[in-house]
């Protein structure tokens, strides 16, 4: 019996010194999930924690403060530093109306409220967003990251360019304000590393990064049936609420303002798109004067010649221009002459080959040189081509409609 009971202790005891063993690993597990850096208070271990090593024997690995992290981290710290109280949330609330609840013989109508992203345009309290952020509102409210939170007007929006200018109207003399500063969008190249800060899900003050993955892309605006020219093609992550929100170059200058993704589940998919600085630029000011803007507009839509359609038309594969497919009724495209496809499947109208004397080698470029280098009432000299010959006209660009197409 006695013999038993020694041997029953025995098991005991080995299970106790097997048990605190694994306690102890566990704790360590803990600890270091515990720790995992969320914010710069956190990002040094407790002070009671000394040892150079783990209970196993390995090396503990301290994490401290800005000054350990390696440059390029530095940068992109300096950069969230610098900007965050010059990104703000925007809190829009909107009418909706749904037409299968009636009341009173009346379709329902309930608020929605709606949020984005936006950045300080200036000292007196102006704030740049996307239209679609405030589309729909007249006032809405603007948090900064202190958490104060001012009403701010629409003072001007541009659907076609999806860009709005608020204003604070409340007194925010005691908020600290830091413009930030514009870069000329055109000197962007790519594989530049950029920075996005906005509210994406509402999540306020959120930075992620990336690099320009391409420049120069044609943004489709479906609800206004032109495309934004020139926008900029990033892989940082662009979620919804992002917004409106600032891209940044790693001197903390905007360089685009986000404002879709690709994506077949409306979440962040790698390929997101922001509306260069230059368009913000010279759109912004005008919505400040005037609370809109006019974009020239010559009234074509037409087809990039590619090889094969360039072989079916007759022409030489290596042809380039763009195939006028349709002229709007009373553009300046059809005062000035200027003649569309008569066919669906072979065009068979005038062939775009220069504007002011720029080469034409596909739509994009006949949109972009409107948008960006001219204004309504300029004089723009076409180059057409067809049948075999080349004539030019002279077209006075008028303001831009509201639902015609691109050109």
């Amino acid at each position: 019996m006695q013999r038993r009971v020694l041997v029953l202790l025995g098991v005991i005891a080995v299970l106790g010194c097997l048990l605190a063993t694994q306690v102890a690993r566990d704790g360590l597990v803990l600890w270091q999930s515990a720790s995992f850096p969320t914010s710069s208070a956190q990002m040094a271990p407790p002070e009671s924690v000394s040892s150079n090593s783990q209970l196993d024997g390995s090396p503990i690995v301290n994490v401290t403060s800005t000054s350990a992290l390696d440059a390029q981290s530095a940068a992109l710290n300096r950069v969230f530093n610098n900007a965050d109280n010059s990104v703000v949330q925007i809190t829009s609330k909107i009418k909706s109306v749904n037409p299968n609840i009636i009341i009173n013989g009346n379709p329902f109508e309930q608020d929605s409220t709606r949020l984005g992203s936006g950045f300080i345009y200036d000292k007196e309290g102006r704030i740049v967003t996307n239209n679609h952020v405030v589309d729909g509102a007249e006032t809405v409210d603007v948090t900064f990251i202190d958490g104060n939170i001012y009403s701010a007007k629409v003072v001007g929006r541009d659907p076609f360019s999806d860009i709005a200018v608020l204003q604070i109207t409340d007194d925010f003399a005691a908020e600290e304000i830091v413009p930030l500063e514009l870069a000329n969008s055109s000197n962007l190249q790519v594989g530049q590393q950029v920075v996005a800060i906005g509210n994406p899900f509402g999540l306020s003050d959120t930075m992620t990064t990336g690099i320009v993955s391409q420049v120069g892309r044609l943004l489709p605006n479906k609800e206004m049936s032109f495309s934004i020219p020139n926008a900029i093609q990033t892989d940082a992550a662009i979620n919804p609420g992002n917004s409106g929100g600032p891209l940044l170059d790693l001197q903390g200058h905007v360089i685009g303002v986000n404002t879709a993704i690709q994506s077949r589940t409306g979440d962040f998919a790698g390929i997101g798109f922001a509306i260069p600085s230059n368009t913000v630029a010279r759109i912004a000011p005008h919505l400040i004067s005037e609370a809109k803007y006019d974009h020239p507009w010559l009234g074509i839509t037409g087809a990039s010649l590619s090889p094969d359609l360039a072989v079916q038309m007759g022409l030489p594969k290596t042809f380039k221009g763009v195939a006028i497919l349709e002229v709007s009724t009373g553009s300046p495209a059809e005062k000035a002459g200027v003649v569309g496809s008569a066919k669906d499947n072979i065009p068979d109208g005038d062939i775009l080959t220069d504007i002011d004397s720029h080469p034409v080698k596909r739509i994009e470029d006949v949109i972009v040189y409107v948008d960006e280098h001219t204004s309504v009432g300029s004089h723009v000299a076409l180059t057409l081509y067809k049948d075999g010959q080349s004539h030019n006209v002279i077209a006075t660009l008028q303001a831009r409609p509201s639902t015609i197409q691109d050109g």
